[in-house]
């Protein structure tokens, strides 16, 4: 015999939002006030009581990134004094907080401190599992002592031979251009998917002067084109176009790597990030087996992040594409190596964007 049992349980099925970690910034770098705190920031805090109303390298490069971010522009800024370890710095805010971009405002200036910037994001990768790509500044130009070649020789050194694929290097030609492009990088009116030099999003705000050697001959076109051939991130203008813009942010991977630019990067990060809570949520759970039909919902299940990424819109005659394409029935494998063991392959693929145009026209002389 027995007595009658009613019970109701609630069931997490993992279909909830995850955390938004893109478009957030830690800068790190010199700076006279708030040295040693970790100050929250956005579009509405004022950087002249916060980091100080005099000029100094994080104040600004975060002016700079607040005048480019756009209004739901967030980040953070841990001001030090000179002679700190940034490396100190990042784990102590990695206590706190978890962006998606570092930004070192104190200047590289030399190859192996990119090498060290990868070694770090990939440590932070593979002990917290947080995805993070580095921006650094390098010097800008001694206009008493160097000229644009010796400037342009000595910034290739410093990126030669680097592989670094979540490492960007960024000079600093006006004195801010790490956090005009930081700015750029973080503003929501387009998508991460989009490579900063996106014209659509319109001209660089608040960069500094235009620099020049020491024969007072300005910054040219040539020698930002040399620097971009070099793997630097640098600014751009098009003749008699007014505005100016942003070349690629090229990241330092190695020759034929699939990350290159930066847009490339954070789609995947941004997929990675969701996918791995979902994979956390199905650790022991017989739902996710090896049968036919489990196989089939997990796969539903593990491209919900891609099928969010992907989603577009058109209005006015006007395509709005997502992050990335949308995925298919080719863009999911699940296999199994052994009875407890699950492995699941994804492919995000992003659009095409043209980085070079070219028209032609031709002359119709027909009569008619």
């Amino acid at each position: 015999m027995a007595l009658g049992k009613v019970s109701v349980n609630n069931l997490n099925q993992a279909q909830g939002s995850t955390p938004a970690i893109e478009r957030k910034a830690l800068f790190i770098g010199e700076g006279a006030t708030g040295v040693g705190e970790l100050l929250s920031l956005n579009s509405q805090s004022d950087i002249d009581t916060l980091l100080g109303a005099t000029s100094s390298e994080i104040r600004d490069n975060v002016l700079a990134a607040q005048q480019n971010g756009g209004e739901n522009w967030q980040a953070w800024a841990a001001p030090q004094t000179a002679g700190y370890d940034w490396l100190d710095v990042v784990d102590s805010a990695m206590e706190t907080i978890s962006p998606e971009l570092i930004v070192l405002c104190t200047p590289a200036t030399a190859a192996s401190e990119l090498t060290d910037m990868q070694t770090k994001a990939e440590s932070l990768r593979t002990s917290l599992a947080r995805r993070v790509i580095i921006l650094t500044a390098t010097p800008g130009i001694d206009s008493g002592t160097e000229t644009w070649s010796a400037y342009e020789a000595a910034q290739a050194a410093i990126t030669d031979s680097v592989a670094a694929y979540r490492v960007a290097a960024v000079p600093q030609l006006h004195g801010n251009n790490l956090g005009v492009l930081a700015g750029r990088l973080c503003t929501d009116a387009v998508s991460i998917a989009d490579s900063p030099m996106r014209v659509a999003t319109g001209a660089v705000l608040g960069l500094g002067d235009a620099p020049v050697d020491n024969n007072g001959t300005t910054l040219s076109s040539a020698t930002l084109a040399t620097l971009d051939a070099a793997r630097l991130s640098v600014p751009q203008t098009y003749p008699d176009y007014p505005g100016t813009y942003w070349g690629d942010c090229n990241l330092l991977d190695a020759p034929g790597g699939d990350y290159q630019v930066i847009e490339h990067l954070r789609v995947v990060d941004k997929a990675a990030r969701a996918v791995r809570l979902l994979a956390i949520a199905r650790v022991a759970n017989r739902s996710l087996n090896s049968t036919p039909v489990s196989i089939a919902a997990n796969k539903t299940f593990f491209m919900r992040p891609l099928r969010e990424m992907s989603y577009s819109t058109v209005f006015a005659g006007e395509h709005f594409p997502g992050e990335i394409k949308a995925p298919n029935d080719d863009s999911i494998a699940i296999v199994w190596p052994n009875k407890t063991s699950a492995e699941v392959y994804l492919k995000v693929q992003p659009y095409n964007a043209p980085k070079e145009i070219t028209a032609n026209i031709i002359l119709d002389l027909s009569n008619g």
